[in-house]
């Protein structure tokens, strides 16, 4: 009995043996791969603004805010000061950012830094789609499952994120970790998760209000407790690294729209109908401001599917309501995405292979496609405004499909008293 114990053990610490090591070689192959990848295509601004300005504030003791880090990220990735309508490549996030890259930044090698940067995208992608499974409570078949996992990482909005170094992605899966928090009852890792989004706090304003409001209003003060704890930690050990950082900050934040391309809908909109640019920014932001109020108002008190539905809602209005924005971060709607899919599927559940592959297939090379046919060459290629419009209008569409179709605004799931 105790020799068939033993091989039990043996057998069991072999195959966690062989499962680390498997796990190392891919990692490592996945580093190799990036590396490769990165010498030969040079650029993950995103990246590299915030490598050099950690590396500066670290090691140099420089304002991350400052002209000369400024020029010194500008010169790395033109070999020169930015000229003409050349992007200024500025740090804009906050000063606490600088404790996610710090890692990064102990790299004196760019390239080798940026290559394991991409791992960590890319295992945020994949770890996002099986909370994403959790936060649904969707278990698709395992084709599906392996599509989606294949389609979060190679689809336009998850490559240009890689490929761009955006820690949009660690956004996007901190989002998602916090809505499953929520769900799950962890109240303490829901409030630090929910801090940790602030790292790009225009993707946020948002949604973060309506999760306290919400969150307020069933009483789970913990939730709060925590994110007011956590963010007021962040700031104030960055207030102490540098008392003055929040006024460079505001200053970097309100010049960030002078040297990027159009940031807003009305932005892109305008950039085909010149003549009606002045009113297009009211035109979109009045509508859509109403439609979240109204939304949140009906929704102080509902339970977490309806909540689960209008943080969805916010995070696709956020993007066209004029806050200041990029396609490049729409990575932030594949929640919303998987749950019109998952919804879908399970309307229709004989035809839920059909009904993925479809829509996953179709956004795969539809978007890819309209990218490569309407990219704009300049000082570097540039993606046209026109897709600032297609998956917001994708998901805008669906979640509504959700809730006047699929649930028919008669479930209890929709009940405001509830």
């Amino acid at each position: 009995m105790k020799l068939r114990i033993a091989e039990i053990v043996n057998k069991r610490r072999l195959n966690r043996l062989v499962v680390i090591l498997l796990v190392v070689l891919v990692l490592a192959g996945l580093v190799w791969v990036n590396i490769q990848f990165s010498r030969n295509n040079p650029g993950g601004n995103d990246f590299l603004v915030h490598y050099v300005g950690a590396r500066a504030f670290l090691f140099d003791h420089l304002s991350p805010y400052s002209d000369e880090v400024a020029q010194r990220i500008q010169t790395v990735a033109y070999g020169r000061p930015a000229q003409g309508i050349e992007h200024e490549l500025r740090v804009a996030y906050p000063l606490y950012s600088v404790f996610l890259f710090a890692p990064f930044s102990l790299i004196e090698d760019y390239q080798l830094a940026r290559a394991i940067w991409m791992v960590v995208l890319e295992i945020a992608l994949v770890a996002m789609c099986f909370l994403v499974f959790e936060l649904l409570d969707w278990r698709p078949n395992i084709w599906i499952q392996a599509g989606v996992l294949v389609f979060s990482v190679i689809w336009y909005h998850a490559a240009r994120g890689i490929i761009n170094g955006n820690a949009v992605i660690l956004i996007a899966l901190m989002i998602t970790g916090t809505l499953l928090s929520i769900k799950n009852g962890h109240d303490r890792l829901a409030g630090i998760l929910l801090t940790l989004t602030t790292i790009k706090p225009h993707l946020v304003v948002l949604i973060i209000p309506f999760i306290l409001i919400w969150t307020m209003y069933h009483k789970r003060w913990r939730i709060i407790g925590w994110f007011g704890f956590s963010l007021g930690l962040l700031i104030g050990v960055s207030l102490v690294l540098m008392p003055d950082w929040i006024w460079q900050n505001i200053w970097e934040i309100l010049k960030y729209p002078d040297y990027n391309p159009a940031g807003t809908l009305a932005a892109a909109l305008g950039e085909w109908f010149p003549e009606a640019h002045q009113y297009l920014g009211w035109a979109i932001a009045i509508p859509f401001g109403l439609i979240l109020l109204y939304e949140w108002v009906n929704a102080r008190k509902c339970k977490f599917e309806k909540f689960l539905w209008i943080v969805m809602l916010t995070l696709v209005i956020s993007q066209w309501i004029g806050i200041q924005t990029d396609p490049g971060n729409f990575i932030l709607l594949f929640p919303a995405l998987m749950m019109i899919i998952a919804t879908i599927s399970d309307k229709w559940p004989h035809n839920q292979v059909w009904i993925a592959s479809s829509v996953l297939g179709g956004l795969l090379v539809g978007l890819w496609l309209l990218f490569v046919a309407t990219i704009q060459r300049s000082y570097q290629p540039i993606q046209d405004p026109v897709m600032f419009i297609p998956l917001p209008a994708l998901c805008l569409i669906g979640l509504y499909w959700i809730k006047w179709w699929v649930v028919g605004g008669h479930s209890a799931l929709w009940r405001d008293d509830l």
